[in-house]
């Protein structure tokens, strides 16, 4: 037989195995440094499932109990059957199957590398699928998702520790489907293997552990891609206010310029999904001067309230109402009326609150430390290790 012949015949016998019984397995040994675990929704609502092992060996439990294992270089093909997973052609009993790698190896499903665990669970008549990974792992898979691997050490070192502090504040924020966090942005962008870079890496591992918190607790590090010049309260954006998510300057303001426009007709219409007000025919909002409050926009300048004019009466929406009905990529906006079309000019990048991304780049150019950048965008707070090496 070839090696590759031998590997599968090997794994033909494992599974045959599991199904006349379960054996016991030694327990894989644990990682050096305690670390907490996040459960990461990969996929959901799928009739089948691809999961192959790569560099090492992975073990097979169904509910809870051995049931065999898979060579290097092996590929399951899973499906659902009445009460049984169909692996490979076999069927396995139980409603959760999980694949662990043994050592240093790792796991694809569907041909996306994961680190950590691959546990699959019986959703109605579909499959969902949950990688239960290391928190240092998990961040390898998305610090290059969320800030450039080239940026400056520091800056990535900040962004690192936001990360980190996101993920574990908000573990369970997917209760209800079976897991902690997603791989969007909804949560964080998490793409494993594929996208680590050395450099990420590099900024993750110099902060091994640490997080920020206020007053003994995790903070809600929300962060964001430019907040334009200066970023917001937090009760401009959620109607909350939260101590640590205050107004903070930035280096350099008018960032990240945008516009868009609609032709009038076209930007009445689409109003007409909160009100019908007719044809627009002004609006009031004061003119926007960045960092300086008036009667309808915040201390950021971001916009609180407009009141849109037409011919059939006015409405009033706010800036995040504006934001999600035209798809706009921020509320630090200018909107007027010119001849037959609608021109809103602005700047930054999404919510606003909490750290920027392109601002602690800028600080981090002019020599800041990630410290210096934490504590500027999330006030009063103090970094802690939380587990070390």
């Amino acid at each position: 037989m070839t090696e590759r012949s031998i590997r599968l015949w090997r794994f033909a016998c494992a599974v045959l195995l599991c199904c006349a019984c379960f054996v016991a397995r030694p327990a894989i040994p644990a990682s050096a440094a305690w670390q907490p675990m996040l459960a990461v929704g990969l996929l959901k609502g799928q009739t089948e499932v691809s999961l192959s092992v790569r560099q090492g060996t992975a073990n097979l439990f169904a509910d809870g109990k051995a049931a065999g294992s898979v060579p290097d270089g092996a590929t399951l093909r899973i499906s659902l059957r009445t009460d049984s997973f169909l692996v490979n052609g076999r069927k396995i009993p139980g409603s959760t199957f999980v694949v662990k790698p043994v050592g240093k190896a790792v796991l694809a499903v569907n041909g996306k590398l994961y680190r950590g665990s691959l546990r699959l669970l019986r959703r109605g008549n579909a499959i969902q699928v949950i990688n239960d990974v290391q928190t240092e792992d998990y961040l390898r898979g998305v610090l290059p998702s969320e800030m450039p691997p080239e940026w400056p050490l520091e800056a990535k070192k900040a962004q690192a520790v936001a990360a980190r502090t996101f993920a574990l504040a908000n573990r369970g924020r997917h209760k209800s489907e079976g897991y902690d966090l997603c791989t969007t942005t909804h949560c964080q962008s998490y793409s494993g293997i594929q996208v680590e870079r050395n450099a990420s890496t590099a900024a993750i591992d110099a902060t091994f552990g640490q997080v920020a918190m206020y007053q003994g607790r995790l903070i809600d590090a929300v962060f964001h891609t430019d907040s334009g010049g200066m970023t917001e309260n937090s009760e401009d954006v959620w109607g909350t206010k939260i101590p640590y998510l205050r107004a903070a300057s930035e280096v350099r303001r008018a960032t990240q310029p945008w516009q868009k426009e609609w032709v009038l007709s076209v930007f009445s219409a689409k109003l007409h999904a909160k009100s019908d007000v007719g044809t627009l025919k002004r609006i009031q909002l004061s003119p926007l001067q960045i960092g300086k409050a008036t009667i309808d926009r915040s201390v950021s300048g971001r916009v609180k309230t407009v009141a849109l004019v037409g011919d059939r009466g006015t409405l009033r929406l706010s800036g995040n109402e504006m934001r999600n009905l035209f798809g706009l990529k921020s509320t630090l906006f200018d909107l007027r009326i010119s001849g037959n079309r609608v021109i809103v000019t602005g700047y930054g990048y999404g919510h606003g609150l909490g750290l920027s991304q392109w601002g602690a780049k800028a600080y981090a150019e002019q020599g800041a430390s990630a410290k210096d950048i934490l504590v500027h965008y999330y006030r009063d707070i103090q970094i802690k290790d939380l587990y070390k090496k």
